[in-house]
């Protein structure tokens, strides 16, 4: 049944899939395209306040039309939605009220209109306000071929315009007192990109409604932030997420009746941000690792260093002999970090086991010297350069060892004028 379904669904066939898979497609690409900029500007937030404004210019739009007509309920919710901008920068600049407070008011007011339009809109006999309360919550399967032209039309508009000013978009995401030294129109930049924000937004009012549009403009490009560092790159993930989610929750409401396109589309999002969170390449699992790995190299480390503390390297030609107890008295090890540690230096060929005691190898020791020289260049660093007592540097140096590179060893090397000498003179 699924698959005679998804055969149904991908073939194309039924008009209305069309319409539905194409507008949902312009919508979320436009949301996309505007909400990275937004994120990177840090006023995703208001893209909530903006959606939830664009009830009562809906309402309004209605009123004027006497009908549903599109055109006329978009540029009702484009115009209400661009109030609610002004008014929520017009609160924190005048007030004491911060950002979130005026948003949270803004929105509250404008919802409570919008609300208070639409039941006048239902209790006044005119028989053309049906499926006017669908804008709440979306009602995807009633876009038609005309709404796809206007979805497209919108689309292209955002696309050209961003292509257009590119490389001012970008100078005003990330240093807007840098663009405005350099001449660029950062308060007309500014006013085009949330007139820009406030249509995507208004578009996408059919399909998932004021309640949820908002999550197209923020989650996408929060989600694709995760996978790359690159603009041009976050701009196509966050399009692509976007348009999979809306193709994937287009198909679970064809396939399953009566199940809202809107709301599965925002889930399917979500999934893909949570995903993300775990998965991408600065995500929850990476770092766990990464944290796991610099744990297990502090405590190898600091095994080899006790090792050298105990025992010392006064024969060379001997390599050092010692148990888990002598480890473990001169240093407050936990007992199963211990013993992944020497199973771990045993595995690097730092460590040998012969029957009751570990011995250090060659290898061992030469790692060993290289850690203590590591400490010892980074106290002497401290003592040369800083005003930090002496009896103080030794807890310092022993958090720092861990971290100097190759290149760092060898500019401190250079700072302290010793160059060339030997681990084992430390």
């Amino acid at each position: 049944m699924i698959w005679q379904s998804a055969i149904d669904f991908f073939s194309f066939k039924d008009p209305n899939v069309v319409y539905v898979v194409a507008g949902i497609i312009f919508i979320n690409s436009s949301a996309a395209l505007v909400g990275t900029f937004a994120y990177l500007r840090k006023r995703s937030l208001l893209a909530d306040a903006v959606s939830h404004a664009l009830l009562p210019g809906i309402c309004l739009g209605f009123l004027f039309a006497g009908e549903k007509n599109m055109p006329a309920l978009i540029t009702g919710a484009f115009i209400t939605g661009w109030i609610s901008i002004f008014l929520i920068d017009l609160i924190v600049r005048k007030s004491r009220i911060k950002q979130d407070a005026a948003i949270g008011i803004v929105i509250s007011f404008f919802f409570a209109v919008g609300i208070v339009l639409l039941t006048y809109i239902q209790k006044n006999g005119n028989g053309n306000h049906a499926g006017l309360d669908h804008f709440l919550f979306g009602q995807a399967a009633a876009i038609s071929k005309n709404d796809v032209i206007l979805f497209a039309l919108v689309f292209f508009i955002i696309l050209f315009a961003v292509v257009l000013l590119f490389k001012n978009l970008v100078i005003l995401s990330f240093n807007p007192d840098f663009a405005q030294s350099v001449g660029i129109p950062v308060r007309f930049i500014e006013f085009f990109l949330t007139s820009l924000t406030v249509l995507a937004i208004a578009i996408g009012i059919q399909a998932l409604g004021v309640v949820l549009i908002s999550a197209l403009i923020i989650t996408p490009a929060a989600t694709a932030r995760m996978w790359t560092h690159h603009l041009k790159k976050m701009i196509f993930i966050a399009i692509v997420i976007s348009i999979f989610s809306g193709i994937a929750g287009s198909f679970v409401s064809y396939t399953r009746a009566q199940m809202p396109t809107g709301p599965w589309v925002v889930v399917i999002l979500s999934l893909i941000t949570f995903v993300s969170v775990v998965m991408a390449p600065k995500g929850l699992l990476r770092k766990f690792f990464i944290r796991k790995k610099n744990e297990n190299k502090i405590n190898d480390e600091n095994i080899l260093k006790t090792i050298f503390e105990l025992k010392g390297f006064s024969e060379p030609e001997k390599n050092p002999i010692f148990s888990t107890l002598e480890l473990t008295e001169k240093r407050m090890f936990d007992t199963k970090k211990l013993d992944a540690g020497l199973k771990r230096l045993i595995r690097r060929n730092f460590i040998q086991h012969k029957e009751d005691h570990f011995q250090l190898t060659t290898a061992g020791k030469k790692e060993a010297a290289r850690i203590i020289k590591l400490h010892r260049l980074w106290e002497q660093y401290l003592l040369k350069r800083t005003r930090i007592d002496a009896d103080h540097v030794h807890s310092g140096a022993e958090a720092i060892e861990h971290i100097i590179t190759p290149e760092i060893e060898k500019e401190l090397e250079r700072e302290l004028g010793i160059e060339g000498i030997p681990e084992e003179d430390y």
